[in-house]
């Protein structure tokens, strides 16, 4: 049995099964809820490791879950929901969601979004991190440097903090609000234009091309893959 607990949220009682019977399948411990007070009374009580997240629930919306569950838990949520508008996903992961799949969804991929974020998980178990390791890419925390292939890359301080904030949250969609926040500090004073040119400088030099280590969130943000 996976020792890890998942949360199901979610009022559709077909799509709940299915998830529920998919987590069964797959060995993953399992708690449901079909209302939103409910599932931040759980996840209070019960502390699951992940939580999965319908947004369109009978008494509290799915983002005030994640607002009220966010001011106690770093807990990872995804979102499984059938809003596909990009400001709804923007929303959610502005407030704290960590992945966003979009109804009608494939089994397959919410069980590989669920180890990218078992891996994430096992990784912070362990202390202290050091270093960084995906594929070709390795970042030694310790020293400052960065290296493809064990060749050393010649990063600016920006380039550096940009690519540090994607692999301490490889896995994870991070919209191009949260990214300048943390990067730069404010959100007013660097715009979507200037992360866009500072992440095509990066990648330049991380060779990636056609997008394989960074992908592009068109219109949210971007998210380094586990390679």
């Amino acid at each position: 049995m996976n020792e890890y607990l998942v949360l199901v949220v979610e009022d559709d009682k077909p799509i709940r099964n299915l998830i529920t019977t998919t987590l069964k399948m797959n060995d993953y411990r399992y708690i449901t809820a079909g209302k939103g007070n409910e599932a931040i009374m759980l996840s209070a009580s019960h502390k699951p490791d992940i939580i999965i997240l319908d947004l369109g629930l009978p008494d509290i919306d799915g983002v005030d879950v994640i607002e009220h569950i966010r001011t106690w838990s770093d807990v990872p949520i995804i979102i499984v929901s059938a809003r596909s508008e990009d400001q709804d996903k923007i929303t959610a992961l502005d407030k704290g969601a960590d992945d966003y799949l979009t109804k009608p969804f494939s089994v397959e991929e919410l069980l590989a979004r669920l180890r990218v974020i078992q891996r994430r998980l096992m990784k912070t178990e362990n202390i202290p991190v050091t270093e960084f390791v995906n594929e070709r890419l390795r970042i030694d925390y310790i020293s400052g440097c960065v290296y493809l292939n064990e060749n050393e890359l010649h990063l600016t301080p920006i380039e550096y903090k940009l690519l540090c904030l994607l692999a301490r949250n490889a896995g994870k969609v991070l919209t191009h609000k949260y990214i300048i926040q943390n990067v730069w500090g404010s959100a007013s004073e660097n715009s979507e234009a200037s992360l866009r040119v500072f992440m095509a400088t990066l990648r330049k030099k991380l060779d990636d091309n056609p997008q394989v280590l960074i992908q592009t969130h068109i219109g949210i943000g971007y998210r380094m893959m586990k390679l």
